[in-house]
């Protein structure tokens, strides 16, 4: 019962706060959430310091939710096939080489970049953080939010080439972005003596390339099944058992399940929803997916809200989080601009392509899950005040200026 009314508490508050929001503030809905999720967190933080019996409750009722594993195991898994339903696959098709290369040689040259960067801050500053668990902190900030980013693209006017790139570049990144965070996570809780490069790139390989696999024959049972009826009712419920059931089976196996729904949701939206579904049972599964996407997105942002209530923020970490902040919006270019020049594809995107990608690279709830699932060691706690302060920045002050950004620059 205490989950049931938590879930009702946050449920009536995600409504209350898009009320708000349709009716006055017209915000794209994630930095809508975000902000008023960090406004609730802020005050209720408020409320903590002078009731500390107030702290203990929330702490109390939060403790009947591993946050991380709701996210992680639950909520990313719908996510991310809802974003994936609608991506265009023929405009992905034309973009293929772009986005592969951004979402893994990109974000593989970000997770070092940050992590030597921080590495370095964090000295300068006498914070003792080792440099594995930098790197760390690199693989979970360096991948793109697309429930973040594909919110705020629905209000700003920009061409179908850059846009696509843009969230097939998030979609695929987040997953590999949750592989790196995995390997490298592996690598701390076993040590780094029994770790080999040959090891490493063997389950980087096999939670990747698994995943993708997985996607594919998960997404292709699920057109046969639906290829073979015409009900509405029956189809909807195909499409959360691939969600729910291919999660879990990737999970058994050990593969990326993030990468899995990304594919298999790409694969369902260009099979089946525009082969094998009659247009009244189309219109349907597009709506269901729609509502569903909106409600997780509210509880993700409110339960981001509620779990920073019970840590300790400190100025000096949140003032670190604002450096590192505008620092990856340097690395975050650099990450895209080395593998467009190497690859030599550069000339072939549209101009300030990559100025809009690296403006429009939100982070997201995603990282802050990341952050959460991190071991409880000493470096926790800083590592996730600073990830928040830089998923804060960014969805408020690049989310908010995404509009601006990309009139300016003519896109």
């Amino acid at each position: 019962m205490t989950i049931f009314i938590l879930f009702s508490f946050l449920i009536s508050l995600a409504a209350f706060i898009s009320y708000l929001n349709i009716r006055f503030l017209k915000l794209p809905p994630g930095i809508a959430l975000m902000l008023m999720g960090a406004l609730i967190s802020i005050g209720l933080a408020l409320t903590g310091r002078t009731s500390p019996e107030f702290t203990n409750y929330i702490r109390q009722k939060l403790s009947a939710i591993d946050f991380s594993e709701f996210l992680l195991g639950i909520l990313l898994s719908f996510l991310l096939f809802a974003g994936s339903l609608h991506v265009s696959y023929q405009q992905l098709k034309k973009s293929a080489l772009s986005v592969l290369t951004f979402s893994t040689v990109g974000v593989l040259i970000s997770t070092f970049l940050v992590g030597i960067g921080s590495y370095w801050l964090f000295m300068l500053f006498a914070v003792n953080i080792p440099f594995i668990h930098c790197l760390l902190f690199g693989a979970l900030i360096s991948p793109t939010d697309p429930i973040a980013v594909m919110s705020i693209l629905k209000k700003v006017g920009i061409s179908k080439s850059v846009e696509i790139k843009i969230t097939g570049e998030s979609l695929f990144n987040d997953g590999i972005g949750v592989v790196m965070f995995t390997t490298i996570l592996e690598i701390i809780v076993n040590g780094s003596e029994h770790a080999s490069i040959s090891s490493v790139m063997l389950l980087f390989a096999r939670e990747a390339l698994g995943g993708i696999l997985a996607g594919l024959v998960i997404g292709y049972i699920g057109y046969v099944l639906m290829k073979s009826i015409d009900h509405f009712q029956t189809e909807i419920l195909i499409s959360l058992s691939m969600v729910m059931g291919g999660y879990s089976l990737c999970h058994y196996l050990h593969v990326s399940g993030p990468l899995a729904m990304v594919v298999a949701g790409i694969f369902t939206g260009h099979k089946v929803l525009t082969e094998v579904m009659s247009d009244n049972t189309r219109d349907y599964l597009e709506k269901f997916w729609e509502v569903t996407d909106e409600i997780l997105n509210s509880l993700l942002f409110m339960l981001i809200g509620l779990e920073l209530v019970v840590l300790n923020f400190h100025i000096y970490y949140i003032l670190l989080g604002l450096i590192i902040a505008i620092c990856l919006i340097v690395f975050r270019y650099m990450s895209l601009w080395i593998p467009a020049s190497l690859f030599r594809f550069k000339k072939t995107l549209e101009k300030n392509t990559l100025k809009i990608m690296t403006w429009g690279g939100l982070r997201g709830g995603i990282s802050i899950a990341l952050a959460l699932s991190m071991p409880t060691t000493a470096y926790k706690e800083p590592l996730v005040i600073i990830t928040y302060t830089v998923v804060l920045f960014s969805i408020l002050v690049q989310g908010m200026t995404m509009e601006k950004v990309v009139k300016k620059l003519k896109v």
